[in-house]
């Protein structure tokens, strides 16, 4: 199975849902953003900012493995969150400029990849301390997954609000060869 394709197509997703996700939210004022919203997370900015904890663990551990350390040796110098609510940014201007970063970082990563690089495992140990070994291209799965399940209690809590993000879709991304 040729899986670097279909990971740098979920790359450029990731990049253009944040773009738009961000886009949206920032019609809201400071308040808004900040308005306890009943979300897993509480509001728009905790979501938004439980997404690049969550990415920010990640891409540290993806940095463990041997094919990309160099990759994501950028990551190396930013503190490890230590919880999934850790608020990493006082400010949406702050948060967005990160977000931007890392999804360049998320682009030059997955160009990096090969399908040998993706058929082996990955151990790292859990926010709680708990190790484990599972598949590096299952698990890569699973930050785009996780990405995208937040991105869209994002896109009810800006429905909600009055803000239309537009068009979510991959296939939006995916050529017609037709």
């Amino acid at each position: 199975m040729v899986l670097q394709p279909h990971f740098a197509l979920m790359a450029s997703y990731n990049q253009w849902m944040n773009d738009k996700v961000y886009d949206a939210a920032s019609k809201l004022s400071a308040a808004e953003l900040i308005e306890d919203r009943g979300a897993f997370f509480g509001s728009i900015f905790g979501t938004l900012n439980h997404i690049v904890v969550a990415d920010t663990i990640w891409l540290k551990r993806f940095a463990a493995h041997p094919s990309s350390a160099a990759t994501l040796a950028v990551m190396e110098p930013l503190p490890t969150p230590t919880h999934l609510d850790q608020c990493l940014f006082d400010d949406m201007q702050g948060l967005s400029a990160h977000r931007h970063w890392l999804d360049s970082v998320i682009i030059n990563w997955v160009a990096a990849l090969t399908d040998d690089d993706l058929d082996t495992l990955l151990s790292y140990h859990n926010t709680k301390g708990v190790a484990s070994t599972r598949s590096y291209s299952r698990l890569i799965n699973h930050f785009f997954n996780h990405q995208t399940h937040h991105r869209g209690q994002v896109s009810t809590l800006l429905s909600q609000a009055g803000v239309d993000i537009g068009v979510t879709d991959l296939l939006a991304l995916i050529p017609d060869e037709g």
